[in-house]
């Protein structure tokens, strides 16, 4: 087994697989997660995808003897290494299909940053989490975008400067995640939220997820109505839309929504 498994479905698996310590990652589970992505993103039988992490936790972030490489190579190399954390995460936030975080146990780190970088996060209602890189003498700099993103402003920066641990409650509240369920829910939440997922248009979520990745918080100016006016008049003219409202009215399921046993 490698340290990224991919389970390919409609509702797609990709599995960190480095138990032993946690799902801690380091250069080759960074390459793992980026070509995971990749490859799923193109898969037209992929329609979600769901990023998880074996045994006892979610993902304790970077890998110890990875960072202690680091703190004694060159600037050119920590770039290059910085570079590709980047890409990998960016990978994960601007896949066309949903993305769901199932959390347990931990999230550590860059482990939050790729629970930031999801667009949907489920967590067990016992699982920790700390934005700890201040704790050894370095900062959330590649992960920060997401964070901000995700929890505003002046949350990321009071998990950043303190590293402090977090319970799942707080986390809800923070914006770290969306839902909590008791751990042995966990499976069956994440299930049926891929559920309502495939029941939408794969078509209008990939819009969806461009759309929204150029809307920020704030006046809804004349380029932002324009943009959003444009966007909708494009998408109403589709197959899709077409059969979306067809199936609506002849009261019987989109064609896009899978069927038992598919």
């Amino acid at each position: 087994m490698g340290i990224v498994e991919i389970t390919r479905a409609p509702v797609a698996r990709v599995r960190m697989n480095r138990p032993e310590i946690f799902n801690a990652f380091d250069e080759a589970m960074i390459a793992g997660l980026s070509s995971a992505f990749e490859s799923l993103a193109t898969d037209d039988t992929v329609r979600v995808i769901v990023l998880e992490g074996a045994g006892k936790a979610f993902s304790a972030g970077a890998d110890l003897q990875w960072m202690k490489r680091a703190s004694t190579a060159s600037r050119e190399w920590n770039l290059d290494d910085a570079r590709r954390f980047a890409s990998m995460l960016h990978g994960i936030h601007t896949c066309p299909k949903p993305t769901i975080a199932r959390i347990h146990g931990v999230a550590l780190g860059g482990g939050v940053g790729l629970v930031c970088a999801c667009d949907i996060a489920i967590a067990a209602d016992d699982a920790k989490f700390s934005v700890s890189e201040t704790r050894f003498g370095i900062l959330p700099s590649v992960i920060g975008p997401y964070l901000v993103n995700a929890v505003g402003k002046r949350q990321a920066l009071r998990l950043a400067l303190t590293g402090s641990r977090i319970g799942a409650a707080e986390a809800l509240d923070a914006g770290l995640v969306q839902r909590l369920v008791p751990f042995a829910e966990l499976d069956a939440a994440v299930d049926a939220l891929a559920a309502e997922l495939l029941a939408s248009g794969p078509q209008a979520q990939r819009e969806t997820k461009t759309l929204y990745a150029r809307l920020d918080v704030g006046p809804v100016t004349p380029d932002v109505r324009e943009l959003t006016a444009q966007t909708i008049a494009r998408v109403r003219g589709t197959d899709e839309a077409r059969e979306g409202f067809a199936a609506f009215l002849e009261k019987r399921p989109a064609a896009w929504i899978p069927q038992r046993g598919e």
